[in-house]
């Protein structure tokens, strides 16, 4: 058990643990042996922070002071369980593109639910209006090539997975204090790195797919070498841009003081869908005959 040391003021000095108290003689003076290095939260401080604090140092306890670091209280680690639940849900809820309710899901009534979940609904759908508006630019294209409209689903759910990944694992670190905005340059050149890898990978093996099972085996002969090219090398290019966008909105969303939850894997994915369509157009034109 942790002891807190303060003055007549109760201003705090120090900790000490009830081991020490015993082990020490009665006459010894407490200042000779607590720990004058107290970990401590202010009471302004945000709820999250003090349970991070806990987690971090694997405390039972933590010292709460006042503006003048006069010791008010302690926080448990029961109450930072509880915080670190209600702020995970909270952050599962806007990361799959709803906003956060206080209540549980049985005492939260129909209304409510459809008022925290339309609103995104709502911008999701106008948003990926602009998809749709890519596609129609490039209508005179896919007639000239029908089957390059087949590998749309599969490149557009691939790129919007890709960088789900990444946004899940950067705001999951960002949440847990392990990485900031001083890692801005790291976290992105890790990913853009893991994007190729990824993207290389995916190719190779759909390189494969797509000439053993779809050209061979469905005996599609609009299948050529430079369209399986084409498709390959838009999975690799949308594949880094997705990892690049995956993880460097929701640090950005938090650089200007917007919870990076909201730059969730629903929004991300409409953003990829847009720019996989087109990189996947601009590649099939410069590489396939006839579509440039």
């Amino acid at each position: 058990m942790r002891c807190y040391v303060t003055d007549e003021s109760r201003h705090l000095l120090g900790v000490t643990t009830v081991k020490e108290l015993l082990i020490h003689d009665y006459d010894d003076i407490i200042e000779e042996f607590m720990e004058t290095n107290v970990i401590y939260v202010n009471t302004l401080d945000d709820q999250e922070l003090a349970a991070q604090q806990l987690q971090k140092y694997n405390f039972l306890a933590l010292p709460v002071v006042d503006m003048e670091e006069r010791l008010v209280g302690i926080i448990t680690v029961d109450d930072a369980f509880d915080v670190i639940q209600e702020e995970n849900t909270e952050d599962i809820q806007k990361m799959n593109a709803m906003l956060p309710t206080e209540k549980t899901y049985l005492k939260t009534s129909v209304f409510e639910t459809w008022k925290s979940r339309f609103p995104w609904l709502l911008l999701l759908m106008v948003s990926a209006t602009f998809t749709g508006s890519i596609i129609t630019g490039f209508e005179e294209k896919l007639k000239a090539l029908t089957i390059l409209t087949a590998f749309i689903p599969m490149l557009m759910d691939t790129g919007g997975n890709s960088g789900g990944q990444a946004s899940v694992t950067i705001i999951r670190a960002m949440s847990l204090g392990e990485v900031d905005f001083r890692d801005y340059f790291r976290v992105i050149w890790k990913e853009v790195r893991v994007g190729l890898y990824c993207g290389l990978t995916l190719a190779a093996v759909n390189f494969i797919k797509i000439w053993v099972v779809d050209r061979m085996l469905f005996k599609n002969d609009e299948i050529t070498l430079l369209v399986d090219l084409a498709i390959c090398m838009t999975l690799v290019v949308e594949i880094v841009f997705a990892k690049f966008i995956g993880c460097s909105l929701p640090m950005l969303a938090k650089k200007i003081g917007f919870d990076p939850a909201v730059m969730s894997s629903p929004f991300i994915t409409t953003i990829v869908d847009a720019i996989s369509l087109l990189v996947f157009f601009g590649i099939s034109s410069a590489v396939i005959p006839g579509l440039s």
